[in-house]
């Protein structure tokens, strides 16, 4: 597993992140999602370094990295936050220009980054989601039903850890395909607590930023892919999933990938030509 690559632990100032990183050429920066770590990107990093520098961090308060406190506002875990930890770090390993991908709650601290720091990104590529803010301005029953969790994780008068460390294995339903790795971090109450912080976040500050960027008409300027699961719900919701992209991004290519959610995990090859196909752009 990510043969060739080195382990560190970086202090990126507000946090301290583990991060493997490997392969030589422009560097890319791959952000896992709810509940992974970095190690979900086993076999599209080691794919992608044969072409790039390729940076896998444990988002704040995700596996092995530090869980900073959350903030009153839990903005403590707002994609702003990890977005600037991802700047940081990657200047700390001497990058000050990257391409960033991430799947799920990892796509809205890359598209962040896309929009924050502009100068930085040469590339995003979005697996697996749209904007928070559009995503609960589309919020109906359909929503509601399928993507519950967002509100039970994301609210605070009967918190969701005493529910999940009950009997972590059974709320994940993480099986034996998983990495030992990932299925023992649900394990940590602390990163139960931050994972739910995160959640907090996106329904407060995170959609609060999203909206103010919209109604400014900021927009993403460098070259970008969406990615969707063909077997996950992203049409189901949305119709036209891309559509909702374009209204983001000058230039937005989309590539269904036949898969469950866990893309990465599910059919590495077909992420990992399309991720060399943005790259090369």
């Amino acid at each position: 597993m990510f043969d060739g690559f080195a382990l560190d632990h970086i202090d990126v100032g507000a946090a301290t992140l583990r991060v493997r990183h490997g392969g030589s050429g422009p560097p890319v920066v791959l952000l896992h999602g709810h509940p992974r770590t970095h190690v979900t990107w086993q076999q599209v990093a080691p794919a992608l370094a044969a072409e790039h520098t390729v940076v896998c961090p444990d988002l704040r308060g995700y596996g092995r990295s530090s869980k900073p406190p959350a903030g009153d506002d839990f903005s403590g875990y707002g994609k702003r936050a990890m977005a600037a930890d991802i700047v940081a770090l990657m200047a700390r390993l001497g990058h000050e220009r990257f391409a960033v991908a991430g799947h799920d709650r990892g796509c809205y601290v890359a598209m962040r980054l896309a929009l924050d720091h502009p100068g930085v990104v040469s590339h995003l590529a979005v697996l697996d989601g749209v904007p928070i803010g559009e995503a609960l301005a589309r919020a109906d029953a359909r929503f509601a039903a399928r993507w519950w969790h967002w509100f039970f994780l994301g609210q605070t008068a009967k918190p969701a850890e005493p529910v999940i460390n009950a009997d972590p294995h059974a709320w994940y339903g993480l099986g034996d395909a998983v990495p030992p790795e990932e299925r023992e971090a649900i394990y940590d109450p602390a990163t139960v607590h931050a994972m739910c912080c995160d959640y907090r976040a996106g329904l407060r500050g995170d959609r609060a930023t999203d909206d103010a960027d919209r109604a400014a008409g900021r927009r993403i300027t460098c070259p970008t892919l969406f990615a969707w699961s063909t077997r996950d719900d992203m049409e189901e919701l949305y119709g036209d999933p891309l559509a909702i992209w374009r209204e983001w991004a000058d230039d937005v290519q989309g590539v269904p990938i036949e898969s469950g959610h866990h893309m990465a995990e599910e059919n590495p090859q077909a992420l990992t030509t399309a991720l060399r196909a943005l790259l090369r752009r």
